[in-house]
C-alpha cells in the first residue's frame, strides 16, 4: 500500500494547483451519486436508436449500486486513504474540522502523526469505504454502454470518465487501486448489460435491436 501513497502524494507535490483545486471538484460532481449518468441514461430512453444501449447502461448501473457500492465495499472494508485510522506514515492528508478524523485547525488539540501534514480536503470527506470506486465504476459503466452504440459519442462519454477517475485520486479519496477496481468492474457490468440485452431484447423491432434489422429486410422484400 506504500506506493499507492506515494503516487498520491507525488500528485499532491507535483500536479495540484489553484487552478486544478477548483478543476478537480468540478470533474469529481459528474460522479456523484452517479446523477450525470443517471440522467443520461434516462434520456437515451427517448430515441429509438439508443434506447437498446439505455437499457444496457441502466443494468450496468443497477450492478454497480449492488455489486460494488452494497457488496464489495462493506465485504472488503477498505479504509479511505485520508482516514487517519490507517496508521501509515506516508498518509498525509486529513480533512480539518472532519469529526471523524477529529482534527480541528483551531483548538490547539490537533493531532498529526510522525510525517504527516495536515491538508484540507477539497471535497466534503466520504463516511463509506474506498474499494471499489463508485465515482469511476458508474462513470465507466455508462460512458462503455454509450460507446457500445456510437465512438463519436463513447469515447469523450470514456475521456470524462477517466477525467473523474483521476479526480479521485487528486482529491485524496481513493487509492490507485480503488480506480482500477472500479474500471474493472464498471466495463464487466457494461458487458454484462450487453449481454442481457441481446437476449432479452433480441426480437424487439427497435432501431439498434438485435433482430431490428432482419424484420427491415423482410418487410421490405415483401
Amino acid at each position: 500500500m506504500d506506493w499507492e501513497f506515494q503516487f498520491l502524494n507525488w500528485i499532491q507535490d507535483t500536479l495540484r494547483s489553484d487552478i486544478m483545486d477548483v478543476i478537480m471538484p468540478f470533474i469529481t460532481k459528474f460522479g456523484d451519486g452517479g446523477i450525470f449518468w443517471i440522467v443520461l441514461t434516462v434520456l437515451m430512453f427517448i430515441p429509438k436508436q439508443t434506447r437498446k444501449y439505455a437499457h444496457v447502461s441502466a443494468i450496468a448501473l443497477i450492478l454497480c449500486v449492488l455489486g460494488g457500492n452494497v457488496i464489495l465495499k462493506n465485504l472488503i472494508a477498505r479504509p479511505r486513504p485520508f482516514w487517519l485510522e490507517n496508521g501509515n506514515p506516508l498518509a498525509r492528508i486529513g480533512c480539518i474540522g472532519d469529526p471523524l478524523l477529529r482534527l480541528s485547525a483551531h483548538d490547539g488539540t490537533t493531532v498529526i502523526p510522525e510525517g504527516r501534514t495536515l491538508l484540507q480536503l477539497l471535497v466534503k470527506a466520504p463516511m463509506d469505504y474506498a474499494f471499489p470506486s463508485g465515482h469511476t465504476q458508474a462513470s465507466f459503466a455508462a460512458a462503455a454502454s454509450i460507446c457500445m452504440w456510437k465512438k463519436k459519442y463513447g469515447i469523450p462519454a470514456l475521456i470524462l470518465a477517466a477525467l473523474v477517475a483521476f479526480s479521485r485520486m487528486y482529491l485524496y479519496v481513493h487509492y490507485p487501486t480503488d480506480i482500477l477496481g472500479g474500471l474493472f468492474f464498471g466495463l464487466t457490468y457494461a458487458f454484462i448489460g450487453l449481454a442481457i440485452c441481446n437476449r432479452l431484447f433480441r426480437n424487439k423491432t427497435w432501431d439498434g435491436c438485435e433482430g431490428a434489422g432482419k424484420r427491415k429486410r423482410i418487410s421490405s422484400s415483401k
